[in-house]
């Protein structure tokens, strides 16, 4: 290995613009507050190396998407990310209002009626220790990306998923949608490993908990759609709005009751259907759980309703959707 050079800021620059990796095309803007303003180019989408978020995790975060033009279940997302930064003691640097607009120009900056925002908010630069006292003040990032293209045949033909080795967090954590991610990141290099789309907890008495980044449910042998309590995972804003949206298929006597409930891996094992349900790809349908068929093995009439549900519900001008784009 070459002697490291000791580089200017010309030469930073320099080598920053010469930066081209295929996966840039998918970053579309990206506002700091660190920089005060919104940048286009992916080179320069960084953030200092002494902010909180990025040595200890400390920050909190939501993503959500652009549909057609429609910020989808944003103020959902924003109501939760003031939750999460409460808990965590983190204060947010600007109003309600001022982040809600710097996100619409964000994403119109980007340019792109179809994608997906990810906001956080960090403790902010200023020193290497655990303390948020050494923060200069919190920090507001906004990244616009194109949204992640889930394959066909996952909608078509469903999902396999197994439990997951990794301990659940503690109701405490588990209700704060933080930037310290290292089960779920975990869980995902385990769904990698194993072969299958996701993996899902499992608490100590053997009910199933969440997937790495996903909301589970299922349709029971008596026509129920329920939930692992929000207790004990993150209260997940699709799988929420899921639950309200079903409550036409009570009216209809489709379904017999929705709510929350321990579910025991058994349980899940006999439902008629199981789903996962995620703000990327909304709703997939799981044939397989630790390789046991989940009702035929086939997407169930549960599933093909409940993604026509969302579909129609974030592409029509309502309370859940923001228009952006004239």
């Amino acid at each position: 290995m070459d002697r490291p050079l000791i580089l200017s800021p010309e030469e930073i620059y320099r080598r920053l613009c010469e930066q081209s990796y295929n996966y840039h095309s998918k970053y579309l803007a990206m506002y700091s507050s660190w920089f005060g303003g919104i940048v286009r180019d992916p080179s320069f989408m960084l953030m200092p190396i002494d902010d909180h978020m990025v040595h200890r995790g400390d920050g909190v975060f939501e993503v959500f998407k652009c549909v057609g033009g429609r910020l989808y279940l944003v103020n959902q997302h924003l109501d939760r990310l003031e939750r999460s930064a409460a808990v965590a003691e983190l204060k947010i640097p600007m109003s309600r209002q001022e982040l809600l607009e710097v996100v619409k120009q964000t994403v119109l900056s980007a340019g792109e009626k179809n994608c997906l925002i990810r906001l956080f908010v960090s403790r902010g630069p200023g020193g290497f220790s655990a303390r948020p006292s050494e923060s200069i003040g919190s920090q507001v990032y906004i990244v616009v990306t194109t949204i992640p293209q889930h394959p066909k045949e996952h909608y078509a033909k469903g999902v396999k998923v197994k439990t997951s080795r990794i301990p659940m967090k503690p109701p405490f954590f588990a209700s704060v949608k933080s930037c310290n991610y290292l089960p779920n990141v975990l869980m995902s290099k385990e769904a990698e490993e194993e072969g299958v789309e996701f993996t899902i907890s499992v608490d100590e008495r053997g009910n199933i908990g969440e997937g790495p980044t996903e909301n589970i449910g299922i349709i029971t042998t008596d026509y129920a759609f329920l939930v692992p309590r929000f207790n004990k995972v993150l209260r997940g804003i699709t799988i929420s709005r899921m639950m309200e949206l079903a409550g036409e298929l009570i009216k209809a006597k489709v379904l017999s009751h929705i709510g929350e409930a321990d579910i025991p891996l058994e349980e899940a094992y006999r439902a008629q259907e199981v789903m996962m349900f995620g703000t990327t790809f909304d709703v997939l349908p799981v044939v397989r759980f630790n390789n046991k068929k989940i009702g035929n093995g086939q997407p169930g009439p549960f599933y093909k309703k409940f993604l026509k549900l969302l579909r129609e519900d974030m592409s029509t001008d309502s309370e859940v959707t923001l228009k952006i784009y004239d």
